[in-house]
């Protein structure tokens, strides 16, 4: 049975999140896993923070009974929920439920309510998303789920083959018979004999889905692929953050908004 594991600060674009998570699931034929994880914050006296920690623990345990009964009668009880609570590191504890369970997709909200949260969780979904060995779907607090239609694949064709996840992408066009479009992230008039034979390569792995091919030729990647999902009515869009030099334009530039915080449209992560 497939899982989703739906990660949750209990801020407003995580409760945002946990909709599109449980609907999800329920297109997908899925489990939903919460997890919330308590990072204690730090503290110079070991009685006050074994205290915090305590605390902490009682209200999340409440906090996620609460969104589990929600969750539920929202999915008419359609769905499975389990629900645990760690306290730790947020990567560490995220990257070992992860191999314990093994899940489908893990979904996040891509910022918080407060400035707070927005530093923090923000900084948690951008973090799992260049580390995290398991898909990622970063969800906006404004996205919606209605289905997924249309899946956009974010590329620059160098070193597909080591790259790109194909049997991930295909098991989410099987289960959401979305249409594939491949966006080249590179400039048209850099061709080279290199590009010309990944880009065979890839072809030739994405045959069985006859995907549409698309180059993104704005001088700014991110806004370049915003534009194009946003026009295009992308419904996901998965980016692959082990081509390092795309990744690096769309999460550093500090000129420029970061694609997993500004993006209106669900990010996938797909190593």
């Amino acid at each position: 049975m497939k899982t989703i594991l739906l990660a949750t600060d209990f801020s407003k674009a995580a409760l945002n999140a946990a909709n599109y998570a449980t609907e999800m699931a329920l297109t997908i034929n899925a489990d939903i896993f919460l997890l919330h994880i308590c990072t204690l914050p730090v503290s110079y006296g070991e009685i006050p923070s074994s205290v915090n920690a305590d605390d902490m623990a009682i209200d999340a345990e409440r906090n996620i009974s609460n969104l589990k009964t929600e969750l539920a009668r929202n999915a008419a009880g359609k769905l499975s929920i389990e629900t645990e609570v760690r306290i730790g590191i947020f990567f560490n504890e995220l990257s070992a439920v992860c191999e314990q369970i093994k899940p489908y997709a893990v979904v996040m909200g891509s910022q918080g309510t407060t400035a707070a949260e927005r530093i923090l969780f923000g900084a948690h979904s951008t973090y799992a998303m260049k580390h995290l060995n398991w898909p990622l779907i970063t969800v906006p607090v404004e996205a919606k789920f209605s289905s997924i239609k249309k899946i956009g694949l974010a590329c620059d064709f160098d070193h597909v083959t080591d790259t790109i996840a194909v049997d991930e992408i295909k098991m989410l066009i099987n289960d959401t018979h979305a249409k594939l479009h491949v966006l080249n992230t590179g400039k048209q008039n850099a061709f080279s004999p290199e590009l010309i034979f990944e880009s065979g390569l890839l072809q030739e792995m994405l045959n069985d889905l006859t995907p549409d091919y698309h180059f993104i030729t704005s001088e700014n990647v991110e806004e370049g692929i915003i534009s194009f999902a946003e026009k295009n009515q992308i419904d996901l869009l998965i980016i692959v953050p082990k081509q390092h030099r795309m990744f690096y334009q769309l999460t550093h530039k500090s000129h420029t908004k970061q694609l997993v915080l500004h993006s209106h449209i669900p990010v996938m992560a797909l190593h």
